[in-house]
């Protein structure tokens, strides 16, 4: 705990190693600048698993704060979400000094990387209220969260191409908002495009997963109490 937000660099420098050691030197991959490649998959990554599951247990973590005070249960989820921005900022700075060190410039379409990053945060957030609400009926919903996280390391681009994927799995991934994201991240710091489809696509589906998750927890908000 003495190192502080040291963690959050750390975290992500030792999964990069690790993954170009393995698919550079091993595997040798074609990728070019591989360690950015990976980092703008690992970036986002970390951050959805990480608020995710804070935003899960927020609600059985808070129970007795939530006892004692009159406040908004929405808050609760959607603060523990919140709260991991400073590490996801912290791992965007060194994201941006590995890009520069890589030879990587800035172009016009980088004023669109807040707004994508702003899409993640709330897609987060719709998910958290969901998953939060149904945490405080069924106790083992971190567990699945968990199990789901792992999962999406390997479904999701982080360490390979996406050039020519199965037909299926191009129908899963199109409604995958992290999908979408690190494509339009590495699109944007990499390669100096922008595909407004993917992101219209990243904003619709962050949108109603916000909504809908709003909608499901005033429903599932009124036991509470009776549950924490």
């Amino acid at each position: 705990m003495s190192l502080g937000v040291f963690w959050s660099v750390l975290n992500p420098i030792v999964m990069m190693g690790v993954l170009t050691f393995v698919f550079t030197f091993i595997n040798n991959s074609p990728i070019k600048h591989f360690p950015v490649y990976v980092m703008c998959g690992l970036v986002p990554y970390n951050f959805f698993t990480i608020a995710w599951l804070s935003g899960t247990t927020s609600l059985v973590d808070n129970a007795g704060l939530i006892k004692r005070l009159q406040v908004p249960r929405e808050i609760v989820p959607i603060a523990a979400v919140l709260s991991n921005c400073l590490h996801l900022l912290i791992q965007i700075c060194l994201l941006f000094i590995l890009v520069f060190a890589s030879g990587y410039h800035v172009n016009r379409y980088w004023a669109w990387l807040p707004y994508v990053w702003a899409m993640e945060v709330i897609f987060v957030c719709g998910l958290s209220l969901v998953t939060s609400a149904l945490n405080v009926y069924v106790r083992d919903m971190r567990y699945l969260v968990e199990s789901t996280n792992t999962v999406l390391f390997w479904l999701v681009p982080i360490f390979y191409t996406f050039d020519t994927p199965p037909r299926i799995y191009t129908a899963i991934a199109n409604v995958n908002p992290l999908f979408a994201l690190i494509l339009t991240m590495r699109w944007i710091i990499r390669d100096g495009l922008f595909r407004w489809q993917t992101v219209a696509l990243l904003t619709g589906v962050a949108l109603f997963m916000f909504a809908a998750g709003w909608m499901f927890f005033q429903k599932m908000k009124r036991r509470f109490y009776d549950h924490l």
